[in-house]
């Protein structure tokens, strides 16, 4: 099987790429991708890997297939050359690998909020019948103390204080009255216009300037 080692290291050496995973990280290859440059398997390669190695090496992909074929010549670099490539692609690749940091936590970031959003989104849906029915509940409990059933009120602050870390916010508790505005609120029964008192019933739920629920309401009475 060819061996191309040498002629790799020949191309790495001026450019300051002192090991094969160096070489890996700065050109965003595998180290066994490289590892088929050195068997000679280079028309295995993709193009986009190619251009990737001909971008760092310096070298026309052209001049890679013929170094890496059959009868292709161990590569030589002038000294004055190794001179200027000494500090030059070595920032380069410096600044490549940076660029490509930065990517990637961009990236990551990305995706942490997207897992997060999701599983928000799923625990919302799985809460949702509790979320609509129980401050109703609630709010009927604390009408009455001698209920039994509040005791269990403070055990549901954990659950609550949750929400809360999520932005996730009450758009008026329950058994308040406040102007009916429908973007926020869902009429039960009756009739109502826009900024006339109503009722709340049943809580609605909102994130930030995004609506979840609408909170259910019904027509203030009026004295």
């Amino acid at each position: 099987m060819p061996n191309y080692t040498s002629h790799l290291r020949a191309l790495m050496q001026p450019l300051g790429f002192t090991s094969f995973r160096a070489l890996s990280q700065a050109a965003g290859v595998s180290e066994w991708q490289l590892e088929q440059l050195r068997k000679g398997q280079i028309l295995q390669l993709r193009v986009a890997t190619l251009a990737k190695l001909s971008q760092v090496l310096q070298k026309p992909i052209s001049e890679l297939l013929a170094i890496f074929s059959e009868g292709g010549t161990v590569p030589t670099v002038s000294v004055e050359a190794q001179t200027q490539l000494a500090s030059q692609p070595v920032a380069s690749g410096a600044e490549e690998l940076q660029r490509e940091y930065q990517r990637l936590q961009t990236q990551l970031v990305q995706q942490q909020e997207t897992l997060r959003q999701e599983f928000q989104q799923a625990s919302l849906q799985i809460l949702e019948s509790w979320l609509l029915q129980f401050p109703t509940a609630a709010y009927a409990v604390q009408q009455n103390p001698q209920l039994p059933a509040s005791r269990l009120l403070p055990l549901l602050r954990p659950l609550e204080q949750l929400l809360q870390s999520w932005g996730i916010e009450s758009i008026a508790p329950v058994g308040t009255e406040v102007a009916f505005d429908p973007q926020w609120h869902q009429l039960m029964e009756g009739t109502a216009n826009p900024g006339e008192m109503v009722k709340i019933r049943y809580a609605g739920y909102r994130q930030g300037d995004k609506l979840l629920y609408r909170a259910k309401v019904s027509p203030a009475e009026r004295n």
